[in-house]
């Protein structure tokens, strides 16, 4: 009869060997061989790091800065360091991008727009102003193509940033310096676009 114990032992070295991991009965990790793994289109990484990104954004506006400003807690606010509050929606996008930029993995992610209330979110190259212009007719899909940026070859992706809360329609409709102020709910505001390091 098989003891539980190899049973145990036996379920976790077949889950690690399919993630290409093996352990030895003693718990000892191995190298694992470098050609198990998974492969997968440079777009398809590019659509699971703007899931992510859009997951993490969604989160905090509904459930942190809407939330905490309708029980009166604590308000958003533009100056968030200097005010002591909460960061706006872009600027927490912003600032986890720039946290993802210290890390080390050259993976780049930012908010650029044709009407940025910050001129430094505006588009910069002529690939991100076609990829925000194409949006007015196909937002549903993200607008691909390739880069030399910081020495090195890099595959670029814009996805269409839409008005999802009223918050960011009320912000950028009233705010002073904004170049354009009749944004409805689920218009295109911009793009957020990603650029990830292609192997040499």
């Amino acid at each position: 009869m098989i003891s539980s114990k190899t049973l145990i032992w036996g379920a976790v070295s077949l889950a690690l060997v399919l993630v290409g991991v093996s352990v030895s009965r003693t718990g000892t990790a191995t190298t694992p061989n470098p050609s198990v793994g998974i492969s997968l289109p440079i777009e398809t990484v590019a659509d699971y790091v703007h899931a992510v990104i859009e997951a993490d954004r969604d989160v905090y506006t509904r459930h942190v800065v809407e939330r905490m400003q309708s029980k009166g807690i604590v308000v958003a606010s533009e100056n968030w360091v200097e005010k002591n509050t909460l960061p706006l929606p872009a600027q927490f996008l912003m600032e986890s991008g720039r946290v993802v930029a210290k890390k080390g993995t050259k993976i780049r992610y930012r908010l650029i727009s044709l009407w940025p209330i910050n001129t430094q979110n505006a588009a910069s190259t002529e690939f991100e102003r076609e990829g925000l212009g194409t949006f007015i007719t196909q937002p549903t899909r993200p607008y691909v193509g390739f880069a030399e940026l910081e020495g090195g070859r890099y595959f670029q992706a814009i996805y269409a940033d839409l008005a999802v809360t009223q918050a960011c329609i009320g912000c950028h409709n009233a705010h002073p310096t904004s170049p354009k102020r009749d944004f409805k709910l689920n218009d295109v505001m911009g793009g957020i676009v990603i650029s990830i390091p292609l192997s040499q």
